[in-house]
């Protein structure tokens, strides 16, 4: 058998598979030509397409906007500062210093191109924390000023009046578990710190979160531009918190070799 005559038995692909995948290439086509005029700038390319027909292409299923390559930057710091109260010898309490944990962590990520999970730890818990703060009324924000650090029950008894808050105001009941489970959260990780910086004295811990924005964009160029000033949330002094899972002896050797650490 020769090529020609092998050549001449290949069967031609039936008409309908052609028409198909020229449909294929030609809806493909349109997609891209679509998806580039939606997503880039408004521009007079747009008016080839007339009508609303582009928009009702795009929406819902392809929306696209710039936000999908350019989302929103980093536009502020966060900070959680921790003290707390010792006890010496002669039963005498005393405050410590605040600490910023963030600032301390951030060390772990400064000219590390693989920093570790834990780096961001506080950071997220700061945002977190305030997030769900914002989300109480201004009667349960009154209350996590107060201290609660006395007996056993004290998270029971400050989730009891933020839930009594919520209540009597008609406030979510959702939000306000969710901001105990950040208290408590934020407490336990106040409670390691302390302990890692000042140890086995501490008797009792208080932290405060804070934001602070960065110079506005408009702004970047103006001279004398200072940044925002920081948007502090106080805790009261709370009781000392162990979650379960947590090992104080390994967080106290990772936290203590942070540079800036004692």
């Amino acid at each position: 058998m020769t090529e020609t005559d092998s050549t001449s038995k290949i069967k031609k692909r039936p008409l309908w598979l052609r028409l198909v995948a020229v449909a294929c290439i030609g809806l493909t086509i349109w997609h891209v030509y679509a998806t580039f005029l939606w997503v880039s700038p408004p521009s007079e390319l747009r008016n080839a397409i007339p009508g609303n027909a582009l928009r009702s292409y795009i929406q819902p299923m392809f929306g696209q906007s710039w936000s999908v390559f350019a989302p929103k930057p980093i536009d502020g710091d966060y900070s959680f500062e921790v003290r707390a109260m010792l006890e010496d010898t002669s039963g005498k309490p005393s405050p410590t210093q605040w600490v910023d944990a963030v600032n301390l962590e951030m060390g772990m990520i400064h000219r590390n191109l693989f920093p570790a999970r834990a780096s961001l730890a506080g950071n997220q818990l700061a945002s977190d924390y305030r997030t769900g703060w914002q989300k109480l009324n201004d009667r349960q924000r009154d209350i996590v000023k107060l201290g609660y650090f006395k007996g056993d029950d004290w998270t029971q008894r400050l989730a009891r009046e933020l839930n009594e808050r919520a209540a009597k105001t008609g406030s979510s009941q959702k939000n306000t578990m969710s901001f105990v489970e950040s208290e408590r959260t934020a407490s336990a990780y106040a409670t390691q710190v302390a302990k890692a910086l000042w140890g086995q004295e501490v008797r009792s811990v208080q932290f405060r979160v804070g934001r602070q924005g960065v110079i506005p964009f408009e702004q970047r160029n103006k001279p004398g531009a200072i940044r925002p000033s920081p948007a502090i949330i106080e805790s009261g002094w709370r009781g000392l918190t162990v979650r379960d899972g947590q090992n104080e002896q390994n967080f106290a050797e990772v936290f203590n070799s942070l540079e800036g650490v004692k």
